[in-house]
């Protein structure tokens, strides 16, 4: 019987990188935990989190044992879908809040943006591939207007948060794959002096989340309540936290958004700066992983598309990280692999199969 289990194991995580999964579930447990705790009084979340992670887990490992020669197929057919499907947005979208983001499909509703998160680096990593012998500035050019073209459509939605998640991936694609320093400084530069008109083009919700970012206090009941709340909650927790279920701001609902993209306040409240430290330590030891797998494949195409990956993992929680600790501006971006939601984790365990399906076919050619 104990030789049975082993063998079906052994088959079952033969496409796994141990690290990333060990790494993978650690992050899992700690998310699962936080979601009990910030939704156990009232309606729990936490069955529908453990079918969540179940799914998206499945799905890693699913994508874990595909070669990525048949990867990279899906370049262009998902981010051809994933335009299409934004159009539909844009024209016939469901709006919900004063924002439209979902598209009906008779049976569900669903996020085309978050297509892009993953179709975005497939196709650009493709892309180059293609042009691996012959890359200039109109390689870069062409890239950066199939990057522009959703993220606008995104943009436009109104979703902040997607467009800015979507615009790294495929940035870092471009960056990785050569793009000078001195057109990245002139793009900088360029943003700058084009500050004043971006400011106008943004929605009054968004001028107001920067201006609060500078001075919350100054409508503590609006705009402000979430940085206020959500950075008294991380200091209450002190170094040793006040304990697992124990977190007064959450318990007493003054954190809002706290099982999704306020969640990191949930845990700084409960667990303390100790518990921050070996949050923070998962992360580095999963992007530093990444990094290591995305340096190591053997084709321009696991390179880029590995370190798009890894990067846009940092991106998340920094940026997530940031805002909940009032440092960025509160721009919706959950908190990975802890933040309760389906698509989000659907996506981040994508990344993670990508990742692995790069490092275990790499093995298999060596052997």
């Amino acid at each position: 019987m104990h030789q049975l289990i082993r063998r079906l194991w052994g088959r079952f995580s033969a496409h796994l990188d141990p690290f990333l999964t060990w790494v993978a579930l650690a992050l899992m447990v700690v998310g699962s935990m936080t979601v009990y705790s910030a939704t156990y009084v009232g309606n729990s979340r936490l069955l529908p989190e453990m079918v969540n992670l179940f799914s998206a887990f499945l799905l890693m490992w699913f994508v874990a044992r595909m070669p990525p020669q048949t990867l990279m197929r899906f370049g262009i057919p998902l981010y051809v879908l994933g335009l299409i499907l934004l159009v539909g947005v844009w024209v016939a979208g469901v709006k919900v809040n004063g924002a439209k983001r979902w598209l009906n499909i008779g049976v569900t509703r669903i996020q085309p943006s978050e297509i892009m998160k993953i179709a975005m680096p497939l196709m650009l990593a493709w892309y180059y591939q293609c042009y691996e012998a012959s890359r200039n500035w109109r390689q870069h050019l062409v890239a950066a207007v199939l990057l522009l073209v959703p993220v606008a459509l995104i943009a436009k939605q109104p979703d902040l948060g997607t467009a800015i998640l979507v615009a790294a991936a495929g940035f870092y694609v471009i960056f990785l794959a050569g793009l000078p320093w001195k057109v990245i400084l002139a793009m900088l530069a360029a943003a700058g002096a084009a500050a004043p008109m971006i400011w106008n083009v943004l929605h009054d919700y968004q001028r107001k989340r920067i201006l609060t970012l500078l001075d919350p206090s100054s409508d503590p009941l609006g705009a402000g309540y979430h940085i206020i709340q959500s950075t008294i909650a991380i200091g209450s927790g002190g170094i040793f936290g006040k304990g697992w279920l124990n977190g007064t701001q959450t318990h007493l609902e003054f954190i809002p958004e706290k099982h999704t993209d306020f969640i990191f306040a949930v845990f700084s409240e409960e667990w303390g700066l100790i518990g921050n430290l070996v949050l923070v330590m998962l992360y580095l030891l999963l992007i530093g992983r990444a990094m290591v797998i995305a340096a190591n494949a053997p084709t321009l195409f696991t390179r880029l598309l590995g370190g798009s990956i890894t990067l846009i993992f940092f991106t998340y929680a920094f940026v997530n990280m940031g805002m909940v600790s009032g440092i960025l501006p509160v721009v919706g971006v959950p908190l990975p692999f802890i933040s309760y939601g389906g698509t989000a984790l659907v996506t981040l365990f994508l990344g993670l199969g990508i990742l692995m399906s790069i490092q275990t076919h790499r093995m298999l050619v060596k052997k």
